[in-house]
């Protein structure tokens, strides 16, 4: 589970967070999410404070917004949709449909494909030309936070383009979280 943490907010979590001033509108109460690529981590933070943090796994592709390029995409994002509310642990996500089936822990997965289990946070571009619209949009490009089988590999690059958490940390996430809540993903 995550870690509770309280403590203060680093410079370069201040600096996101003022990032995300002008998209105030979209915040649902006052909490944001924080991933920092360079140190594979997500990051609740409200009043001022880090609530929690998991470690996650991003592209192993590396940093881009382009559609195709299987890259995490940076930038201001908003959650926009929540799926797998009633999924079991594990539980596999196709199309954003739950398919009833239950991956196993640890198994291998193609290189081809990011297995989707347990819950899904679904992510919206909110900077035109960078993450949103055209052959940038972090929405068209499915990008989501959500639970893999290869907890093992959380900390380290490993997806194709989303954000990878493990199960029990993504329905702890998804319990905490509202649709609107912004999300920043720095490098």
């Amino acid at each position: 589970m995550g870690q509770a943490l309280q403590k203060e907010l680093s410079p370069w979590m201040e600096t996101a967070l003022q990032q995300l001033e002008g998209h105030r509108e979209n915040l649902a109460e006052t909490d944001a999410l924080l991933i920092k690529i360079e140190l594979q981590t997500l990051y609740l933070v409200g009043a001022g404070r880090v609530q929690k943090n998991w470690p996650v796994s991003t592209s192993k592709f590396g940093i881009g917004n382009q559609s195709g390029s299987y890259k995490t995409p940076v930038g201001l994002h908003r959650v926009a949709d929540k799926i797998g509310a009633h999924c079991r642990l594990r539980e596999i996500i196709r199309a954003r449909i739950p398919t009833g089936e239950v991956a196993p822990l640890g198994g291998a997965v193609p290189a081809s494909r990011d297995m989707i289990t347990t819950r899904i946070l679904w992510l919206q571009g909110l900077q035109p030309g960078l993450n949103s619209g055209g052959n940038v949009d972090s929405y068209l490009r499915y990008i989501y936070i959500h639970g893999t089988p290869e907890e093992r590999l959380l900390g380290s690059p490993s997806s194709i383009g989303c954000v990878r958490m493990g199960n029990e940390d993504v329905i702890e996430l998804f319990d905490l979280v509202e649709v609107g809540t912004l999300v920043n993903i720095v490098p």
